[in-house]
């Protein structure tokens, strides 16, 4: 299979804190691919990399073959942050709008974008109110649509179910599986939620900076010897300490 992103021996420190410790992963094409681990377990600091925001003391990341950090590669790539990087003073249209333009993208796709992802995220009946008066659960709603708007291959969204409501939550997350089946895009998903993670393909298990295990949920389950996925994430880290 055709890897899309391959992290090699990647290790990074902030300070005297080691916040990644010898980190390797290799995502393939069309991959769901789910980071799961407690916050400040290096989850977000590794999505970064990938992105391209933060560079690693040592090791590599390749993404589409190229090594990151790469600014060209940004083109490729939907990144949603744990925080809301959004324009309050501005409509919710007009952040959509502004995005796409950063991407290059003609009049007419724009419009087709922006009408598919307000739809997909619930949005599309607030459009004109001003970002500072959307409450969190629709800034996140705002956030996962800016990341779908140039189409890219590379998904990479960090929380990106926290704070929206458990009906619209399961949409995003059928849609998420429709845009890798079909349209073979790579998704990568952070989470502490292990309801969540069952629905990914493959995932890794973080914890401390470092990779607990990894592996197909059902793999992890039968390697664990149990059903529940919290209980593989606790058994996981006991082998581990």
């Amino acid at each position: 299979m055709d890897s899309t992103i391959k992290v090699e021996q990647v290790s990074k420190s902030f300070g005297k804190k080691t916040v990644l410790n010898n980190v390797n992963l290799t995502i393939e094409k069309g991959q769901l691919f789910g980071l799961i681990g407690p916050s400040g377990a290096g989850k977000t600091t590794l999505v970064k990399m990938i992105v391209g925001m933060e560079k690693a003391d040592t090791g590599a990341i390749h993404v589409l073959n190229e090594k990151m950090p790469n600014l060209a590669l940004l083109q490729e790539i939907g990144y949603m942050a744990q925080a809301d990087a959004l324009y309050g003073e501005l409509t919710g249209e007009e952040n959509l709008k502004f995005f796409a333009s950063l991407f290059g993208l003609t009049k007419e796709a724009q419009k087709q974008r922006l009408t598919y992802v307000a739809n997909l995220v619930n949005l599309t009946d607030d459009l004109k109110k001003r970002v500072a008066a959307y409450s969190g659960g629709m800034k996140r709603r705002l956030s996962l649509a800016i990341a779908l708007i140039q189409d890219p291959k590379i998904l990479i969204l960090d929380e990106p179910t926290v704070g929206i409501d458990p009906e619209l939550k399961l949409s995003i997350w059928k849609e998420f599986l429709r845009l890798k089946n079909e349209e073979q895009k790579t998704i990568i998903v952070t989470t502490h939620v292990m309801d969540e993670a069952v629905k990914c393909d493959y995932v890794a298990m973080v914890r401390d900076g470092r990779i607990l295990t990894s592996g197909t949920p059902t793999e992890l389950k039968t390697l664990y010897k149990t059903d529940d996925f919290d209980e593989v994430f606790l058994k996981a880290g006991v082998k581990h300490s």
